[in-house]
């Protein structure tokens, strides 16, 4: 086995700014051992979100802090190459948070043992972080009834798509907000969303009232900012507004002041309320169950961005901000 783990390094702290070459650096380190109830393991894949940009900037107050110099934050999929723990084999697939590096050493306390099979990437996605925001927080904020008119903003990203699937199957009627033809297309033809609208083509605030005219029950948005004003300016009496992210405020680097559609929650006696999913990670083994067997029966699918090469890690997180990515984001190493 080789001793050289490469590595990327926090290296700035991109606020009120877009992220930089230069706020990563490159390094190659001797890979550590293992001691008692830890486990080396070689990185396969490697996953991405917007929040991983919120860690390095340290606005996060729901995560420890990051610091200049530690190893890139990032959760991904490997394989068990030493291990002092028991339970875990050489050979086993694993997850959790195992960096932006080649190797990661870890205590067995923080893996998650996975099933080396056709689902393998999905525990960073629809099984995983991405499944469970999706599913805890349109089920037990968004309470969608049979029947309801559902929004998704971001629809076409990994957490939207899944969600409105997730409304489909409760019975709703789902429109999409995403941004191009080809995506809007996907939501309709391939995820079985009942419409789709897209950002780009101008006027969104009008082409959302035309798909929904009798206004959104559930609103879930993934986007902030503009997208989310204009959409908010159309949800129906009594709608739940479920926040989730806010991938918008990364173009000016801060956070905007608020929708000026915000009123709109007094006239339609709406509720507005974000979360964080590990709120919910007892429950997690179930709900990974029940969405495998959903993708199993066919009921939901899913979409993978998969870049390649451990050099290529900062380019691949820049694709959430640019609107490149299609589907889940992740990196093979």
């Amino acid at each position: 086995m080789t001793n050289s783990n490469r590595q990327w390094l926090i290296n700035g702290r991109p606020v009120g700014r877009p992220l930089a070459d230069d706020d990563f650096k490159f390094v190659e380190t001797p890979v550590v051992e293992p001691n008692d109830g830890e486990v080396l393991v070689r990185n396969l894949y490697l996953a991405f979100d917007p929040a991983l940009k919120g860690h390095m900037e340290n606005i996060s107050n729901y995560v420890a802090p990051t610091q200049i110099g530690e190893v890139m934050r990032g959760s991904g999929i490997g394989e068990v190459v030493a291990s002092k723990a028991p339970g875990f084999a050489i050979g086993d697939k694993v997850m959790g948070g195992l960096r932006w590096q080649t190797y990661a050493t870890v205590s067995a306390k923080e893996l998650l043992k996975v099933v080396d099979d056709e689902l393998l990437t999905a525990n960073l996605g629809v099984l995983g972080t991405t499944g469970m925001t999706a599913l805890f927080g349109l089920f037990k904020i968004g309470k969608p009834f049979v029947g309801d008119t559902m929004v998704v903003t971001g629809a076409a990203g990994a957490t939207g798509s899944v969600v409105g699937q997730l409304g489909k199957i409760a019975g709703c009627r789902v429109i999409g907000v995403a941004g191009g033809a080809e995506k809007c297309a996907w939501l309709v033809e391939e995820l079985g969303f009942d419409a789709a609208v897209d950002y780009k083509a101008g006027d969104l605030q009008a082409q959302v009232k035309a798909a929904a005219p009798e206004g959104i029950d559930v609103l879930w948005d993934n986007v902030g900012g503009r997208v989310f004003n204009d959409v908010l300016g159309e949800i129906a009496m009594h709608a739940r507004v479920v926040t989730c992210g806010n991938i918008s405020r990364h173009e000016p680097g801060m956070t905007p002041s608020g929708p000026a559609n915000y009123f709109n929650l007094i006239f339609k006696r709406a509720r507005m309320e974000g979360f964080i999913v590990s709120d919910w990670v007892d429950e997690f083994p179930w709900a990974r169950a029940r969405l495998a067997r959903f993708i199993r029966e066919g009921r939901l699918h899913y979409k993978e961005d998969i870049q390649q090469g451990i050099e290529n890690a900062p380019s691949t997180l820049k694709r959430l901000f640019e609107g490149r990515n299609f589907g889940k984001q992740l990196l093979k190493l």
